[in-house]
């Protein structure tokens, strides 16, 4: 039987379910662990930025002083075992991006601009909805650095001249050139016959590949529905993992934050 809670949630569209769940897991890292994370306080700020919240509540305030503030990136008190400082500094970068704080870009393209390899790329670990992988990371990490207004030729040269290896690379390869037909044909062909996207072109559709996929394709229809038919009572999705079937809070919520910004793409 449904709690009373629940039952409330349930009566909410699907996006205000979503926003409803990530305004109070955002904070919750920082509350339990004394540290900001890149899934709650990256890539969960980004979600409610793009849903029009604005993350000044008493208790979701301490994120958008965190993400607004990149001179305090750099002290976050992250487990050094797990923690990838270059990735967190372009996905806070994408939440300042999506608060329209404007004036403190330039100050997270300068740290971002840092990690930037001779070729253009920012090197991080494998596509997952809290590691991104190399071409999505490079893909934000552009957008921060054109926020400032800063020279991206050479990253333009590095997207141009990549060809996707998985779904998530080639939705974000689209995403930095949406006349990339290679790319768009890619998506493509590696939908499933259920409407949704795997990791790779025959493996069975996972939550963050199909919303990456959809945002790519600017709002696909199938893919919103196919997401929309597994989305939790609470408002979150199932994480995705790699290999799948794992547990992770971590992806949990990058997981959800990535599927509300599906939702939000038509």
């Amino acid at each position: 039987m449904l709690g009373p809670l629940l039952l409330v949630a349930m009566a909410l569209s699907p996006v205000e379910r979503a926003v409803a769940y990530l305004s109070k897991e955002v904070p919750r890292w920082r509350g339990e662990n004394g540290c900001f994370s890149c899934h709650n306080n990256g890539d969960g700020a980004r979600a409610l930025y793009a849903a029009g919240v604005a993350l000044d509540g008493a208790a979701l305030r301490e994120t958008t002083e965190w993400v607004t503030n990149p001179s305090v990136w750099d002290t976050n008190r992250g487990d050094p075992v797990v923690s990838d400082k270059k990735l967190a500094r372009i996905q806070f970068g994408a939440a300042l991006l999506a608060s329209g704080r404007k004036e403190s870009v330039c100050a997270a393209a300068a740290l971002i601009g840092k990690d930037m390899g001779a070729d253009g790329s920012w090197t991080v670990d494998a596509g997952s909805p809290a590691t991104y992988g190399t071409v999505l990371a490079t893909y934000f990490a552009r957008e921060v650095l054109r926020g400032c207004g800063r020279e991206t030729a050479l990253t333009d040269r590095w997207l141009a001249g990549r060809r996707a290896e998985s779904v998530v690379e080639a939705a974000a390869l689209l995403m930095a050139a949406p006349e990339r037909a290679d790319a768009r044909e890619f998506l493509q062909k590696a939908r499933t016959s259920d409407g949704g996207w795997g990791e790779y072109p025959g493996t069975p559709a996972q939550v963050f590949d199909t919303a990456v996929a959809v945002i790519a394709l600017r709002g696909d229809a199938q893919g919103r529905a196919w997401l929309l038919a597994r989305q939790q009572p609470e408002g979150g999705w199932a994480e995705t993992t790699r290999p799948p079937g794992s547990q992770s809070y971590a992806q949990h919520i990058s997981t959800t934050a990535w599927a509300l910004m599906a939702l939000l793409r038509e």
